[in-house]
C-alpha cells in the first residue's frame, strides 16, 4: 500500500507518519509539505524505523508536481491547510487560496489517478458557534473565514465519493506533544506559558467549551481508517468536551503555584460542544483517558523547568 500525506511535515502528519510506517502493510509513504509554517522537525533527530518514507517538496496549487505524486499511490490523506487557531477571522484570501482551491486542486488531480481511498481532516469547526451539543446530523453553519474554507472543501471532497472511499474527518482541538509542535492551540499553549513562566492568560470569560482530542488519538484513528470497512461520509473526532476554566483547574494539579489572568473578562467566548459518540466509533473505537495524566505526560517532554 503506498500513502501520500498533504501536510505530512505538520504537527499531525508528522505523528501520522511515525504511527503508519509501523505497519507492515504500508509500502511506502510521501509526505508532500510546502514546509510554510517552517517546521523542520520532522527530518532531524528521532528516525523512522524503515526506508519507506519519501519528501517532495510542492504547492497542493502546483498541478504538475501534485499529479506526477500522485501517481501510483493508493490512500491519501489530506492534512494540509492554513491553521492559525481553530477560528481563525483574519486574511480570508490566504484561507480561500490554500484550503478551499488548495483542495480543489487535489480533488482534480486525484480524478486522474486510481486512488482508492481519500481521507479529508476538516474541522468541527464547521459547526459554528453552538448553545447545544453538535453531531454529524447538525447543520454546518461556519463564521470564520477558516471554518468556511474548511467546509467548502469538503464540498470538493464529496464529489470523488462515486469513484473511491472519500472519508471526511471533522476533529475537534487537538492537543499533546509532537515533534511539529503547534503552541497556538489552546492547551498546548496553556501547558508551556505555565511551564516556562508559571501563569496563563485567559481570554474572556473562561466558560466557553470547546471538544478536544489527543494527538496520539487522532493518529491511532486515522491508522486505523486503512484497514476500516467505514464508508465513505463525514465522521467527527473529538473526545473530551471542556471549558477553558476546566483545563486551568486540571492544569493547577500539575503546576500548584499556577498563576491565571483574565483579560477581556466580558467576552463569552466562541462556544462549541460536539457530541463524543461519533458515528465514527461504531468502526473505530476510542479508549478513554484522563486530561490529568496526558498533561503530566506532555510535561516530561519539556527539555527543562524554568525556576
Amino acid at each position: 500500500m503506498n500513502i501520500l500525506i498533504t501536510g505530512g511535515a505538520g504537527y499531525i502528519g508528522t505523528e501520522l507518519i511515525y504511527e503508519l510506517s509501523e505497519l507492515n502493510e504500508v509500502e511506502k509513504i510521501i509526505v508532500y509539505d510546502n514546509l510554510s509554517r517552517g517546521n523542520y522537525n520532522l527530518f532531524i533527530g528521532h528516525k523512522v524505523t524503515n526506508s519507506k518514507v519519501n519528501f517532495i517538496q510542492g504547492e497542493l496549487l502546483d498541478t504538475r508536481r501534485l499529479r506526477n505524486a500522485l501517481k501510483n499511490i493508493d490512500v491519501v490523506f489530506h492534512l494540509a491547510a492554513k491553521v492559525t487557531t481553530p477560528f481563525a477571522n483574519i486574511d480570508g484570501h490566504i484561507y480561500e487560496q490554500t484550503n478551499h482551491w488548495g483542495t480543489a486542486e487535489l480533488t482534480y488531480a486525484l480524478e486522474e489517478n486510481d486512488v482508492q481511498q481519500l481521507v479529508f481532516l476538516s474541522s468541527t469547526g464547521v459547526y459554528g458557534n453552538t448553545t447545544s451539543t453538535v453531531t454529524e446530523d447538525s447543520l454546518p453553519q461556519p463564521d470564520s473565514f477558516y471554518s468556511i474554507s474548511k467546509f467548502r472543501a469538503e464540498r470538493h471532497i464529496q464529489r470523488l465519493s462515486d469513484r473511491m472511499k472519500t472519508v471526511i474527518i471533522r476533529l475537534g482541538n487537538v492537543y499533546g506533544y509532537s515533534k511539529s509542535m503547534r503552541f497556538d492551540a489552546v492547551i498546548n499553549r496553556f501547558m508551556f506559558d505555565a511551564h516556562f513562566n508559571n501563569r496563563i492568560t485567559i481570554n474572556g470569560t473562561g466558560s466557553q467549551h470547546r471538544s478536544f482530542i489527543h494527538i496520539d488519538k487522532t493518529t491511532a484513528v486515522l491508522a486505523k481508517l486503512l484497514n476500516s470497512d467505514i464508508p465513505s461520509g463525514i465522521y467527527n473526532l473529538t473526545d473530551k468536551t471542556l471549558s477553558i476554566l476546566d483545563i486551568v483547574e486540571v492544569m493547577k494539579n500539575i503546576y500548584p503555584d499556577l498563576e491565571s489572568f483574565f483579560i477581556n473578562q466580558n467576552y463569552t467566548g466562541h462556544n462549541l460542544e460536539v457530541e463524543r459518540q461519533s458515528k465514527l466509533l461504531q468502526y473505530i473505537p476510542l479508549p478513554e483517558s484522563d486530561l490529568g495524566e496526558e498533561l503530566k505526560t506532555f510535561r516530561t517532554k519539556f527539555t527543562f523547568y524554568s525556576a
